[in-house]
């Protein structure tokens, strides 16, 4: 454990769920930073049917370890009948502390995170952040495979992801029962992988994969709660013109959406590298607002006449609107929706990340280089830190 990389993650004095999807790096974290803790494998087969069968058992399993303050359960979404036993310990035993790992909410929305509200905490576990991995940190790998740390760290980072991508995302849906047809679930994960970093068609989707609206409605609530996706909402704060009323859609890694998206030569691979770029933006900052306890709400914004900014951060520190350009020049035409933007909300703070490597100032427009933004994005950091380094930019008008 000695040459695990230090995560942002920051752990709570009493218990909580942390949530994320396989392979960020949960399980790693937990054994290394807890090593006296008991530890509960609900992976394992045998440990699963056991708790099935008698979920209660962990009463008695705390009860023969009085010296023991710290419980952490894996993958408790798998034996969800443990929840109650896990707050009757809570409830009678205010010293002890639990760790509740999931890779999904679906089967705890019912009684998990509700029967616990304010006794546990619920916190996020997100694929590496460029910051974290010093002198690994390598922005181009990331975008071609992503930030999971069992694939940014693997031998054989291409053929790691292929497997993440068949074994987990199709087989775990399957396991979990949570899909009947895998075959029309295969179709939709590349069907919608096309709606990646866009605003979010649903019955477009449908058509594609020859099956009904409402069944891809499920599909996508499906990767929701297994924690794959995000909806992105409009932002209409005090509205000044017609703005969309669909969500953008994202998948929660660069490098699985590069996996899920098909490729032939009738493909843009522009398309596919600006949409991914994107998706590194955003799951850069969704990761860095989560271990800053969510200080900002993410939207983006779209007008009617299609005027689109990719991310506005809005929070008590202000307005920061954030367009993504994978080029290495800032044109004049690319300064239109940050303008527009900025008509609407005076108060808003514009910036242009783009592929170059100068930091500039255009129409009181900042562009910073992407690979540069999202090596100074940490948690330590506030947004004014990362954009106001104690250098000054090249101006141009």
């Amino acid at each position: 454990m000695e040459n695990m990389i230090p995560r942002c993650f920051k752990t709570p004095d009493q218990s909580y769920f942390m949530f994320g999807p396989r392979g960020t790096g949960k399980s790693t974290f937990l054994k290394a930073k807890y090593p006296e803790a008991v530890y509960i494998d609900l992976l394992r087969p045998d440990i699963q049917r056991h708790y099935q069968a008698r979920p209660e058992t962990i009463i008695e399993l705390v009860g023969a370890n009085p010296d023991k303050e710290i419980i952490i359960v894996d993958e408790i979404q798998k034996v969800p009948e443990m929840l109650s036993a896990v707050h009757s310990i809570i409830e009678d035993n205010k010293e002890i502390q639990f760790i509740l790992t999931g890779s999904s909410t679906r089967k705890l929305k019912r009684s998990g995170p509700d029967l616990m509200a304010g006794r546990v905490l619920l916190r996020n576990m997100h694929p590496f952040l460029l910051s974290e991995l010093g002198d690994k940190a390598d922005f181009l790998k990331a975008l071609k495979y992503g930030l999971l740390p069992i694939i940014y760290l693997a031998g054989d980072p291409e053929n790691t992801l292929d497997t993440y991508v068949s074994l987990y995302i199709r087989e775990e849906v399957q396991y979990e029962g949570l899909v009947r047809n895998i075959g029309n679930f295969s179709r939709f994960l590349e069907a919608i992988s096309f709606s990646h970093g866009s605003v979010l068609n649903v019955s477009n989707v449908a058509r594609e994969c020859e099956v009904e609206r409402k069944v891809v409605e499920n599909y996508i609530s499906i990767l929701e709660d297994i924690l794959l996706a995000t909806r992105l909402q409009v932002f209409t704060k005090r509205a000044q013109r017609a703005l969309v009323a669909h969500p953008k859609f994202y998948l929660f890694d660069a490098g699985v959406f590069r996996a899920l998206r098909p490729k032939g030569p009738l493909d843009n691979p522009s398309e596919i590298d600006g949409a991914g770029l994107e998706g590194l933006i955003f799951q850069h900052l969704k990761a860095w607002n989560a271990y800053r306890n969510n200080k900002f709400d993410i939207f983006f914004w779209r007008s009617r006449n299609g005027v689109e900014v990719d991310f506005i951060l809005y929070g008590e520190d202000g307005i920061f609107a954030v367009e993504v350009k994978n080029s290495d020049r800032v044109r004049k035409q690319d300064l239109r929706s940050l303008n527009e933007f900025r008509s609407d909300y005076p108060e808003s703070h514009t910036i242009i990340l783009y592929r170059g490597k100068e930091r500039l100032l255009k129409n009181r427009i900042l562009c910073l280089p992407c690979d540069e933004f999202l090596f100074d994005l940490h948690p330590d950091k506030s947004i004014q830190d990362i954009l106001n380094p104690n250098y000054s930019c090249i101006q141009h008008e």
